[in-house]
């Protein structure tokens, strides 16, 4: 499977710091991976770059041994020395016709999107070297990964599910719902009409986390 084809076939992305705390790291993302995860991203603002690098080199192995993606979040330059498939930012960060004259063009690039007009932006942006190759759409919930950020609620999740149904034959760019979303409640995003999610805690707090991503497929299969 092509680069490309595994970002668009993909449903299960998981968002994870360092885990020092643990020490766990190359188990936990191994453990995520052979459960089903589809992409994992190194979000951790506690790191240095250099110490960042050493974990992304980590998460790089595991994912190469799985045939997953991997993902570098904000920080472009760390993305190009990583060699990481995945880039995403925020509607704050580095725009993306930066991003793009500091990345290989195979790297691909996702956008975070908070309102209707943010989400009308990245389905109208052109794809692949020169544009976006995802988004997401959230948060959901509220949640404590992103302190201060107000959640949108499930209204926004449908809205993009009419909107990629509104483009017909049309190509248009996977989504993922991201905020909050755990085992609880992902049934509603589903119904929302989610096809793809973005966790945290859902994976990185469960004590089994292949089984935890396991058991988040199953729901999204409900489909």
């Amino acid at each position: 499977m092509t680069q490309p084809d595994a970002l668009a076939s993909a449903r299960l992305y998981l968002c994870t710091d360092a885990r020092q705390r643990q020490g766990d790291f190359e188990d936990f993302v191994d453990a995520a991976f052979e459960g089903g995860v589809d992409i994992i991203q190194l979000r951790d603002k506690t790191l240095e770059a250099g110490e960042e690098l050493e974990m992304l080199a980590v998460l790089r192995s595991v994912a190469q041994r799985h045939g997953r993606l991997w993902a570098v979040n904000d920080r472009a330059d760390v993305a190009s020395i990583s060699g990481a498939p995945v880039f995403h930012i925020g509607q704050k960060d580095l725009p993306l016709t930066a991003a793009r004259t500091l990345l290989p063009n195979v790297t691909g690039i996702g956008l975070s999107t908070h309102t209707p007009e943010q989400v009308d932006a990245a389905v109208t942006t052109s794809q692949g070297p020169l544009g976006l190759d995802y988004f997401c759409v959230g948060p959901v919930w509220a949640t404590p990964t992103k302190p201060g950020r107000a959640a949108v609620g499930l209204d926004l999740v449908t809205y993009a599910a009419e909107t990629e149904k509104r483009s017909g034959d049309d190509v248009t760019l996977p989504w993922f719902a991201i905020g909050g979303i755990d085992h609880g409640n992902v049934e509603k995003v589903v119904a929302a009409g989610a096809s793809r999610i973005v966790v945290v805690r859902a994976i990185t707090e469960a004590t089994d986390p292949t089984a935890a991503a396991k058991s988040l497929l199953e729901a999204l299969d409900s489909v």
